[in-house]
C-alpha cells in the first residue's frame, strides 16, 4: 500500500499532544484515517459529516489530495553503486 506524505496536504495537521501526533483534520481531533475506514465500510460522506466534526469540504480536500498523490508517477530509487 502506498504511503501518503500528509505533510503536503493543507487540510490536515499532526500535533504531538493531539491524538499522539496522528494526522487529523486541521483544527480538530478527527483522524484522517477515520474517514477512509468509514468509506471502506460503505458510510457516505454525508453520514461522516453528520457523525464527526468535519465538513464536506475538508473531506473532499483530503480525498483529492490522496487521489493526486496516488496518481503521481513514482520514481524508483537508484541502487547504491550504480550510475544514475
Amino acid at each position: 500500500m502506498a504511503v501518503l506524505d500528509w505533510s503536503q496536504c493543507p487540510a490536515v495537521e499532526s500535533v504531538a499532544d493531539r491524538r499522539s501526533g496522528e494526522w487529523v483534520f486541521k483544527g480538530t481531533r478527527m483522524p484522517v484515517a477515520t474517514v477512509f475506514e468509514n468509506l471502506e465500510l460503505g458510510t457516505s460522506i454525508d453520514e461522516i459529516v453528520e457523525q464527526y466534526d468535519v465538513t464536506r469540504d475538508q473531506i473532499q480536500a483530503v480525498l483529492e489530495f490522496a487521489a493526486r498523490s496516488l496518481a503521481a508517477p513514482r520514481v524508483p530509487p537508484v541502487p547504491v553503486g550504480t550510475a544514475s
